[in-house]
């Protein structure tokens, strides 16, 4: 018997796992940045069970902490959904940061490679991740970027991405129209 139009099997559903939006920033200032920015694009839109809906103008922006002596990073936004856990997706963003030779001996020191999780849909705080990332509000390379490519992001718990990025001293972060970063569409 039909209740609708569609007959479905709810056997099928079982394994079906929810899609959540996620928020991803990426920045390098060691290397060759803006050939480095564009392959790690392309290994998030490579990943499994990851979609690219968007990626970020690119932007210059000025080291914070760390050694003095570093040069700017180039940094971009990507948002995506997937059905992978934040801890999958953790271990893939740390597995291409290794792909360009990430060290991590220097807090807030230059970087190939840096890829930071801003946020997969719920608010999580368990082994090695809290999600939204505990800084992201406060970081204009983070949000001047996100803005760009989604106007109505909210991150849980501190609000408006447009209303936070008001609040953020953002002199030191400058749109890069030389530089365009995209991900290849997959069907």
């Amino acid at each position: 018997m039909s209740n609708g139009p569609i007959d479905i099997d709810v056997d099928t559903l079982g394994n079906l796992r929810p899609i959540s939006k996620v928020v991803f920033s990426l920045g390098s200032n060691e290397g060759e940045s803006e050939e480095i920015l564009a392959q790690a694009v392309e290994f998030l839109a490579e990943t499994p069970e990851v979609i690219i809906v968007d990626v970020s103008p690119v932007y210059q922006t000025t080291p914070i902490g760390g050694p003095e002596d570093q040069d700017d990073y180039l940094n971009l936004v990507v948002v995506a959904e997937s059905t992978l856990e934040p801890l999958t997706l953790l271990d893939r963003a740390q597995a291409i940061e290794e792909n360009f030779g990430r060290v991590r001996d220097v807090r807030h020191g230059p970087r190939t490679l840096d890829i930071d999780i801003v946020m997969v849909g719920r608010r999580i705080s368990e082994d090695g991740i809290e999600l939204p990332h505990p800084r992201a509000h406060e970081r204009a390379f983070v949000l001047v970027p996100w803005l760009d490519i989604d106007p109505e992001a909210e991150i849980e718990g501190r609000g408006r991405v447009a209303d936070l990025v008001a609040g953020v001293d953002a002199s030191g972060v400058r749109r890069r129209e030389d530089i365009v970063i995209t991900a290849a569409t997959r069907f």
